[in-house]
């Protein structure tokens, strides 16, 4: 997918990089499957901060997507390919042969008018779902289960994929887009193929709006506010944060480990 580039005929425009969205073939959402979802901004249920720095962006409405694929043993026609504002990759509508329409996250080299299914036995091929166990080794995967039937949860983020290394007697070998190697069992589903718009890390913002329409509000240092705002506050000029950084309530941040040392998923990453 082709990356296209501005002309710097304004400072807000210079640098900045975008998808052409040649690859998408339908301009709105199933009604369907379409729905809006309101923003917490941040706030929990009585209206208080609780994730700073979150608010605004622009309106839009969450597409339904099926991460179970658990229509098992019958054929469906890919539709269309379409933008999804809820997350960096596309999306792509299909069609069953029993007249139900879903969501699925577009694989990359997945063509309308191509034919995917889920099942036990199926063809290794683009945007078939099949247990990990059904998987031969060395095949892209995405959309992984951490556990059978919750839904996949690993890797389905734009341009990536694991990849199937071992198989063992109950589970299967997995080396995850992070490089890291987990154990999955082999009754774990996941989707052949690599997620499309693999060319989204090369785009560029450029101005600080383009945060503001993801709902992403900008935030001040520490070190630029008093000290009785932020324990880093404070000094004639340009300071530094005068000891271990910390958050504005104290609490030691940047780098002091806060995950528990036993942790369950521990044990299936090698």
């Amino acid at each position: 997918m082709p990356i296209r580039f501005y002309k710097p005929y304004t400072s807000s425009v210079r640098n900045r990089s975008i998808s052409d969205f040649f690859d998408i073939t339908k301009c709105f959402p199933e009604k369907t499957l379409s729905f809006f979802k309101h923003s917490a901004r941040g706030r929990n249920n009585r209206g208080v901060i609780t994730s700073r720095h979150r608010g605004g962006g622009h309106k839009r409405l969450y597409r339904l997507i099926d991460f179970k694929r658990d229509k098992l043993g019958i054929i469906a026609k890919v539709f269309s390919i379409e933008y999804d504002p809820n997350r960096n990759c596309r999306i792509s509508l299909l069609f069953y042969v029993d007249g139900e329409k879903r969501y699925i996250l577009h694989v990359n080299g997945l063509l309308v008018g191509d034919n995917v299914v889920s099942n036990f036995n199926v063809p290794i091929k683009l945007g078939n779902a099949l247990p990990l166990g059904k998987i031969p080794l060395g095949t892209s995967i995405h959309n992984i289960e951490f556990q059978p039937g919750k839904g996949g949860q690993v890797a389905r983020s734009a341009g990536t994929f694991g990849k199937v290394v071992a198989h063992q007697s109950f589970v299967v070998l997995v080396q995850l887009p992070s490089g890291k190697l987990r154990l999955f069992q082999k009754i774990c589903w996941a989707t052949i193929g690599q997620v499309g718009n693999i060319e989204f890390s090369g785009f560029t913002k450029s101005k600080a709006g383009c945060n503001r329409w993801l709902g992403k509000k900008s935030h001040v240092r520490g070190v630029a506010m008093n000290p009785c705002d932020h324990n880093h506050g404070g000094g004639e000029g340009a300071t530094g944060t005068g000891g271990f950084p910390r958050s504005p309530w104290g609490k030691l941040a940047l780098g002091i480990k806060t995950r528990r040392a036993k942790k369950y998923s521990n044990k299936y990453v090698l």
